[in-house]
């Protein structure tokens, strides 16, 4: 597809959009907010993430279609507001990336990805001006997310453990440290303690090239598969669920984990 054939589909979905929100629209776009559109943009996002783990190419063009139309609907609210246009959003975004590609757009050189970063860091804060570099970081992030950020942006400015060897240490630590909370039966303590573990963990994981929060779904999802293969074998018996007892339920799991084993599938 050209360029030019991108640029007139485009302005038909501004166009689209446009037309929903005006005054013959339709009920339910006429309705919507920022603020009542916020979860159902996380939903998109999810999607498109879930598209992408199950490597449905197909799946993933519609979801970020979505994506975009929310783009273009919050374009179109502020259009509407006078606060702001879908031509300032795509002006600033191309400005910023330039801006932050000196190495491509301008004559700054670079020798690796890790001076790329750094440079990313360093112009970043410059636009930031009076705010942290991690203060940035959206609150709303899921927390593995958010955790393991936070250890890359500090980690671009040499703030950062040398080596796993090291994380693994600080994880033995924070580890003693919340079963000594653990035992005094402090309740916020206890959380604070553990909070800090699971960060330690975060760190870890991020020291290993390891993604926490893709790591953590893949055990969410493990843990659903085999469960369920509990419920069907339970089911195909006969049987309740809650009249199964601990010891016949971990005969059943062992053997899902045997029977639903990657090389196995």
């Amino acid at each position: 597809m050209s360029n030019g054939r991108a640029g007139e589909l485009f302005e038909e979905l501004l166009e689209v959009v446009a037309t929903l929100r005006g005054e013959k629209g339709c009920p339910w776009d006429k309705e919507q907010t920022r603020e009542t559109l916020k979860p159902l943009m996380v939903e998109e996002l999810y999607e498109a993430l879930d598209a992408i783990d199950q490597k449905d190419e197909v799946r993933l063009k519609e979801e970020l279609g979505d994506m975009l139309l929310h783009i273009v609907f919050h374009a179109q609210i502020g259009k509407e507001n006078h606060t702001f246009t879908i031509e300032e959003v795509l002006e600033y975004l191309i400005y910023k990336m330039k801006r932050r590609h000196p190495h491509v757009f301008g004559e700054a050189k670079v020798k690796d990805v890790d001076t790329v970063l750094l440079n990313w860091e360093k112009i970043k804060e410059e636009e930031r001006r009076e705010a942290g570099m991690l203060s940035t970081l959206p609150r709303g992030l899921p927390a593995l997310l958010r955790a393991q950020a936070v250890g890359e942006r500090a980690s671009r400015v040499g703030f950062d453990w040398r080596a796993p060897e090291e994380v693994e240490k600080k994880v033995e630590e924070e580890w003693g440290e919340f079963k000594e909370a653990w035992k005094s039966k402090d309740p916020q303590k206890m959380e604070e303690e553990w909070g800090d573990l699971v960060f330690a963990l975060v760190n870890l994981a991020r020291h290993l090239n390891i993604q926490a929060e893709e790591a953590l779904q893949g055990a969410n999802n493990r843990f659903t598969e085999r469960f369920g293969f509990i419920e069907k074998e339970i089911k195909e018996q006969g049987r309740e669920l809650c009249s199964v007892t601990l010891e016949e339920m971990d005969v059943l799991w062992e053997k899902a984990k045997e029977k639903l084993a990657p090389e196995k599938r």
